[in-house]
Formats: structure tokens, sequence, C-alpha cells
């Protein structure tokens, strides 16, 4: 691909078009991966029996799929064995804009919808190299020195997947903006960055000696952004495509 080319993009329809302010919607899947990759915690919706659901969890990205894991009794998993359309979402709010009237009071925000049909991943080596790759998602290389998971604990974890069919973005980073006549109105106004930012670590108290904090840790430095610290781990482990 030359440096000129276009971006590959996700195809654009009514299920992943934008509809609402369809200048900020993002088509391209370094946008849409980006986001994706900087999020810790999802939310998947999905429909049973006529019943709508919609669940947190921890997840990751591996090339165009995304996978995250759940307890075997959860409702959601029990029900996904055969796999059932679902739409994955995340969201990172960026910013609170106040305004002079209640109207133009926004959020900055980068969020991600992305659908496709969900599976199980039941073979046993399968789950194993999977859970890895979750460990290793958040802590670069931290799976290498941990106890291997028992046979019993790849049993009551289930791990789902999904190939993306299609997503889209959306992003809005704009200032405090009014009506030219609402200027006069003597209310205090201001953009509220928001940023969430990991702390320092407070260490095991029943640390072995000698045990120190590896490389793959070294991103995470007090008062640094999550959001920078997740992209910059999946970066490390699978490359700017995943």
């Amino acid at each position: 691909m030359s440096e000129t080319a276009t971006p590959p993009s996700f195809e654009i329809s009514s299920r992943n078009r934008v509809v609402r302010r369809s200048h900020r919607g993002k088509y391209d899947k370094k946008t849409v991966y980006d986001i994706l990759d900087s999020a810790l915690v999802c939310h998947i919706a999905y429909v049973i029996d006529g019943q709508p659901y919609c669940t947190p969890t921890a997840f990751w990205r591996e090339g165009d799929h995304l996978y995250w894991h759940g307890s075997s009794a959860s409702r959601m998993l029990r029900n996904q064995t055969t796999g059932i359309p679902v739409c994955l979402t995340v969201t990172h709010t960026d910013a609170m804009v106040l305004a002079r009237c209640g109207f133009n009071h926004s959020i900055n925000y980068r969020s991600v919808m992305a659908f496709g049909k969900a599976h199980v991943i039941e073979d046993p080596a399968e789950k194993v190299t999977a859970l890895n790759s979750f460990i290793d998602r958040f802590y670069l290389d931290r799976s290498k020195v941990l106890r291997p998971p028992t046979a019993q604990e790849i049993k009551a974890t289930s791990l789902l997947g999904m190939e993306i069919e299609q997503a889209s973005g959306k992003i809005r980073d704009l200032p405090v903006h009014d009506e030219e006549e609402d200027y006069a109105v003597p209310a205090w106004t201001a953009l509220i960055p928001i940023r969430t930012v990991v702390g320092e670590a407070e260490e095991c108290p029943r640390q072995l000696a000698g045990v120190t904090r590896p490389e793959g840790m070294s991103s995470y430095v007090a008062d640094r952004r999550l959001d920078e610290i997740m992209l910059e781990a999946h970066q490390k482990l699978y490359g700017d495509d995943g």
C-alpha cells in the first residue's frame, strides 16, 4: 500500500451509519481500532427471547476479532453457545462542556459501536492461548511468569469472540460554543477535561524477596493516562494493525 492510499474502512450501511451529527462519524479501521484498543471495558448488547441485555466486561482485539470472557454460569454466555448477533460498544469521556444555555451543554467523547456474531471458544488449548493473550493484552509478557491455569479454572472460564462485521466510531472534540446573543449571559462557562489516570502501585505485602517490577509493567507510571497506556500496550503486543 502506498503512503497516500486510503486506509481500509468498514463498509457503511444502515446498521453502522452515524445518523445524528453524521460528520462526526469515523469508519476507517485505524480510528475505530485506536478507540477500541485504548479502552479497558466494553459493553455488549444482545437480545435473548425478546429481552434486551447489556453486559460490561473487559475485552481485547486481535486483528478484526474481538474477545471477552466471563463466568460460564452467566446468562449471556449460556445463551451465546450457538452464536447470536451482538453490538459491542466502548466510550471514552474526554471533557464536560459548560455553555450559557442548557441546550449547548455537551460532552466531548470518543466512541465505537462494533457489530458481529458471538461464538464460544471451547477447545481447551485454544482457551489457554486466549487466556494468556487476555493477560498479556493488559500486562505485557505477564503470562510467562504466572502459574499456568488449572483444568478447573479453564473449565470455569468461558471465552467468546466475534469477527467485526461492521463498525463505526464517533468523536466530538469541540470547545465551548454559544449562540452569539447568549455571550451576554453572566453564567460561568468552561471546558473541563476528564482523564482517567493510574495511581502509584501498592505492592503486595507478601511479595517474595528479589521480585522486582518487570519491564512489561513499565508503562504503568503514576499519573499517566490509562487510555494511552492501553493503546501503547496493544501496539507493543500486536503492532499498529493488531
